[in-house]
């Protein structure tokens, strides 16, 4: 055989074995239904101002949210068959340690200036939705990141501002959508958050003001949920600011009066503040709930 011959029978061979070593397309994995969310899919709304809501129409609003908590709540999720590792949030993380500080006070002008970096999380979020083969503590530390990245975006896309409340309808609007689904901040925390029955994520999640906990400066993960949640407990109610508690007298924050129903799910309200508190305080002390102060938390 010729070497010219030879050369054509080698890169013959050659263009055979780079054809045979190419990939297979991988097919896209079938969606499937699991869980059914009623959250009717309704155009984002830009936010605009209004005037304060009064502080009866706030109680008015969670009243109505505690009725519907009691009936039965189906989540439409669409996954794939492929099912990946619970997602992780270290990029929530690393903006919450450069734009918070350790007693909560938050950076909006700094989170503006790190609208991409935040658009990018909350992208991932959008892509990433809880699974059946995630674990509560995955699905919980998911939802508590979700409430409280969408509230640093509502804040920036209305900022400057004094307050929540100046901007409309601030839980009630869908602004932010997840996988096929449009969500507000009602969605996440009455209808998902407080169904998973762990009271304590009301001093996880944050509204923006001053009343509120603190946001904390790390993102929660399965890994240091439980911890992090007795944590945000026990400093909440040991934050003067918010809470005074003594043996026989209790002056405490307004969302222990607005859910209630949560902190009695295991008998007493007082039982659940001594299960955080180093006071033992007595089944029949009076109790009374501060103002609550709606300035934003900056």
């Amino acid at each position: 055989m010729s070497c010219t011959a030879g050369k054509r029978s080698i890169e013959k061979n050659n263009k055979t074995i780079a054809l045979n070593n190419t990939p297979a397309p991988v097919e896209e994995p079938q969606v499937v239904k699991e869980e059914e969310i009623e959250v009717k899919k309704t155009e984002t709304i830009v936010p605009v101002k209004e005037v304060k809501s009064s502080e009866k129409e706030i109680e008015e609003k969670i009243e109505e949210k505690e009725k519907e908590v009691t009936e039965p709540i189906k989540t439409k999720i669409e996954v794939s068959k492929k099912v990946p590792e619970a997602f992780n949030h270290i990029s929530w993380d690393e903006l919450l340690q450069k734009h918070v500080s350790d007693n909560g006070k938050v950076d909006y002008k700094g989170f503006k200036r790190d609208r991409a970096a935040l658009k990018a999380y909350l992208d991932q979020l959008a892509a990433n939705l809880p699974q059946d083969s995630w674990t509560h503590k995955d699905k919980l530390a998911y939802w508590i990141n979700v409430y409280n990245a969408y509230t640093v975006k509502l804040i920036i896309d209305n900022y400057p501002t004094t307050s929540i409340k100046d901007i409309k309808d601030p839980w009630g609007q869908r602004f932010f959508k997840l996988g096929e689904k449009w969500y507000n901040l009602n969605d996440v925390e009455h209808r998902i958050l407080r169904k998973m029955g762990d009271p304590r994520i009301h001093f996880a999640i944050v509204c923006a003001s001053i009343s509120c906990p603190k946001l904390e400066n790390r993102a929660f993960s399965a890994f240091n949920i439980e911890e992090r949640l007795t944590k945000a407990t026990k400093g909440f109610l040991s934050d003067p600011s918010k809470n005074n508690i003594t043996k026989d007298r209790l002056k405490i924050s307004k969302i222990f009066k607005w859910f209630t129903k949560d902190f009695k799910q295991n008998g007493s309200l007082v039982a659940f503040l001594n299960m955080y508190t180093d006071i033992n305080i007595d089944k029949n002390a009076k109790i009374s709930y501060n103002d609550y102060d709606w300035n934003l938390n900056e």
